[in-house]
């Protein structure tokens, strides 16, 4: 049994009427092992120049892989200036703050639509081309393998000597019974087949073309889930106190941002009370301060009138609420801090949460007296502190207002006193975490200098001028939640994990054919011809079929060649 590797080639003076023929059979047994779209014969009829030949011009070029790859590329040169520049729908302040960095570029960026990218022209029409594109690609590839699925293995060529790999031998078996063998062997390797006129065709690999053409339908389905996403998208974040709650309506956030075509109405109704916040911190060692476990301990109700449940809600793990999830984003401190009018009178006594600014939760805020003071005089006026809390503080003559340690170890809270207008009365939006002093005045000390005071937990400050004083009563926990709504999420990790599925099946499996041929020579012998046919030249074809081959050699043997008989005349 011999095996060869490699077609027999001839020039083309040697052809002959046959050889030619055999070409033909060969070019049709490795017709339709892939479901690429046929172009146009170049002997066909022309298409034409006038309107409708332009537009399947288009169309061809438009539905083109080439193409498709160009409008992915773009695709994601496009989403760069989203990364880079601030966007309005994501934070509208960061956009104000670059336009003022970068006035000289403001022109340009609002032509060029950089600041919603994602809801431009440019970047729409790119997203609606690939969508067609991708499309067009699909569909007729997905006919084509349909009738590939519902036909059968193609008949052999004249010449299987010719195909890249090939074997043959000598039998004593019939060639029924080697046409049978042979049906037996390929099916056991999963092998498609068709019997037909003095041979066996073989078919596998199917496989192949349809991980391509999943591939390709899962791209379709990450850029649905990913237009889902943003339009219907949103997202706000909410401080809350321990022992205060938070009601998933719009007005309850602090901050809230959404897709194009978001309603408020989408908004899933639960609500929560945070009950208790723990925080744990290595003590000691090298990665002393390290966070080592946050847990926020809630009492949820899913509903209007839901019945309360106990829940915790840990970083990486949410709370799951009809489609959204309530993220635990981070933690602080609110210093209780209490406010007496020059009368002894309280009034202000409120939890004021400070913003941590490193990672010992050295901390920054205000405390704005809004209502309720009056002077020495009797006149109105409003109160302001700037304040800054350290949970650790070093001690006297060892450090500065800077924490040492996440943990209450030692908590100090440093207040500078203001009076007069805060300005919250102009309708215009302040930071709550920030004092604006432009219309206000600082207490002075007896020296002249801004009147502050650093106080511990129980310290009181007594305000110049018999104007007040102000008591560190103590401090509360509070943490940071965000709510999120991302539909389509789950579409596009299905979308994501057929693609690799689909793209995996059409690099690792290979389209091949396999034929069978057994005729009776002219010595009466059964001569057996195998060959295979790949899409592409593979080492694994060749391999493939001498194993083949040598099921089918154990079930149809090599026949010993005939021993010429020796006449009387020469016998000694």
């Amino acid at each position: 049994m011999s095996t060869t590797d490699k077609a027999t080639t001839e020039t083309p003076d040697e052809a002959s009427p046959a050889s030619a023929a055999a070409d033909s059979a060969d070019a049709a047994a490795g017709a339709q092992l892939s479901t690429a779209p046929l172009e146009d014969s170049p002997t066909g009829p022309a298409v034409g120049i006038g309107v409708i030949g332009w537009a399947r011009w288009f169309w061809r070029q438009l539905t083109s892989m080439r193409v498709a790859l160009i409008l992915l590329f773009l695709l994601s040169l496009g989403a760069i200036p989203g990364s880079l520049v601030p966007q309005n729908n994501v934070d509208a302040l960061k956009v104000v703050d670059w336009k003022r960095e970068h006035s000289s570029w403001v022109g340009v960026a609002e032509k060029l639509q950089l600041f919603d990218v994602y809801s431009s022209v440019w970047f729409s029409a790119i997203y609606l081309l690939l969508f067609i594109s991708l499309i067009g690609c699909i569909v007729p590839r997905s006919w084509q393998f349909v009738g590939q699925l519902r036909g059968r293995p193609p008949a052999a060529p004249r010449r299987l000597d010719r195909l890249p790999a090939h074997t043959t031998w000598r039998t004593g078996k019939t060639p029924d019974e080697v046409l049978a063998h042979a049906r037996t062997v390929l099916r056991g390797s999963r092998f498609r087949t068709e019997a037909g006129e003095g041979h066996v065709a073989a078919e596998k690999g199917y496989l192949r073309e349809a991980g391509n053409l999943i591939f390709h339908v899962a791209l379709i389905v990450m850029l649905v889930a990913f237009a889902w996403g943003q339009y219907f998208k949103s997202e706000g974040g909410k401080l809350v106190l321990r022992g205060t709650g938070f009601s998933n309506t719009l007005t309850q956030y602090d901050d809230f941002k959404s897709g194009t075509l978001f309603d408020p109405d989408d908004l899933p109704p639960f609500s929560f009370t945070l009950d208790r916040f723990d925080a744990t911190y290595e003590m000691t060692g090298p990665q002393r301060g390290t966070p080592r476990d946050f847990k926020a301990y809630v009492t949820f109700s899913d509903g209007a009138h839901g019945t309360p449940q106990k829940r915790e809600i840990q970083v990486n793990k949410p709370l799951e609420v009809d489609g959204s999830k309530v993220y635990l984003l981070g933690h602080g401190y609110a210093p209780i801090v209490s406010v007496t009018d020059p009368t002894g009178k309280v009034i202000f006594k409120d939890a004021v949460p400070v913003l941590p600014q490193d990672a010992n939760l050295t901390s920054t805020g205000a405390v704005k007296v809004t209502d309720g003071y009056k002077d020495k005089d009797g006149k109105k006026e409003q109160l302001g502190f700037n304040a800054v809390f350290v949970p650790s503080f070093a001690g006297e003559g060892m450090g500065t207002m800077f924490s040492q340690f996440p943990a209450l170890l030692n908590p100090q809270l440093m207040l500078n006193a203001w009076h007069g207008s805060l300005g919250v009365d102009s309708g215009l939006p302040q930071n709550v975490y920030r004092l604006t002093t432009t219309k206000m005045e600082p207490f002075k000390d007896e020296s002249g200098q801004q009147f502050k005071q650093k106080l511990a937990p129980g310290d009181t400050m007594t305000l110049p001028n018999g104007a007040g004083t102000v008591k560190f009563e103590g401090i509360e926990r509070w943490a940071t939640f965000s709510v999120t709504h991302q539909p389509g999420s789950g579409l596009a990790l299905a979308g994501a994990i057929a693609a690799i599925a689909g793209l995996a099946g059409s690099l690792f499996i290979q389209r091949r054919r396999i034929w069978v041929r057994a005729v009776t020579g002219k010595d009466g012998v059964t001569v057996v011809e195998m060959a295979g046919l790949g899409r592409s030249e593979s080492t694994k074809l060749p391999q493939e079929l001498a194993e083949l081959a040598a099921q089918l050699h154990q079930q149809a043997p090599t026949a010993s060649d005939p021993v010429e008989e020796t006449p009387e005349g020469e016998r000694g």
